[in-house]
């Protein structure tokens, strides 16, 4: 169905509209290598990796599968996290990948939880090249969490203080975060501590961009 959808609709890159695949190997480029970005909310808590920074072609990706429906680029993201994770200073064999949560008023304009969508196809990647990883949507955020794109770090860390739930204990003791970007980090800050607190420790968080 969705090879005679193509022929109906061809597909075109989310970033700069060249025809014949939702992300263009120009502008898959724009997934670089693993960058440690430092964030005052993670110092000393978790390391913190990007692939990008936060603009032009990765800022339009991104935006575009988020915020405009183009969840055919979930494949697209999850191969460049998938080719970047072995990269990590400690890779981790048969990893175990937690996505972010999302608000649930955003996960249904998205049609889903768009990080976990982007989680599974990485996990898909990876058990294609002989490292079988899972995923495991652990970690939920409660009602009353506001949109955090305005707010301020401070007020970032008020509106998560105590609406992450931890909903799956089934995780191994070590874990990989994933998030679509870092911003302030205290989101990445939040969601380590309360996995830490419930035994499941993270060896790292890492982002397709980070902004600032």
């Amino acid at each position: 169905m969705s090879k005679f959808l193509d022929l109906l609709i061809p597909a075109h890159c989310a970033s700069c509209g060249a025809p014949g695949a939702p992300c263009c190997a120009t502008c898959r480029t724009v997934w670089g290598s693993l960058s440690e970005i430092t964030r005052a909310p993670t110092i000393g808590l978790v390391p913190v990796y990007a692939l990008a920074r936060y603009a032009d072609e990765a800022r339009r990706l991104i935006l575009a599968y988020k915020e405009r429906g183009r969840r055919d680029l979930a494949p697209s993201l999850g191969e460049a996290l998938a080719e970047a994770l072995p990269h990590l200073p400690a890779p981790e064999a048969g990893p175990c990948l937690v996505p972010v949560p999302s608000r649930r008023s955003a996960s249904r304009v998205r049609g889903g939880p768009h990080v976990q969508r982007m989680a599974e196809e990485c996990a898909k990647v990876l058990a294609s090249k002989g490292n079988p990883a899972t995923v495991a949507p652990a970690l939920k955020l409660e009602a009353g969490v506001r949109d955090a794109a305005r707010l301020t770090r401070a007020e970032r860390a008020v509106n998560l203080d105590g609406r992450i739930r931890l909903v799956q204990e089934a995780c191994p003791a070590r874990v990989i975060l994933l998030d679509d970007v870092i911003t302030t980090g205290a989101t990445a800050a939040a969601c380590t501590r309360l996995l830490d607190i419930s035994g499941i420790q993270v060896s790292a968080v890492v982002a397709l961009a980070a902004a600032g």
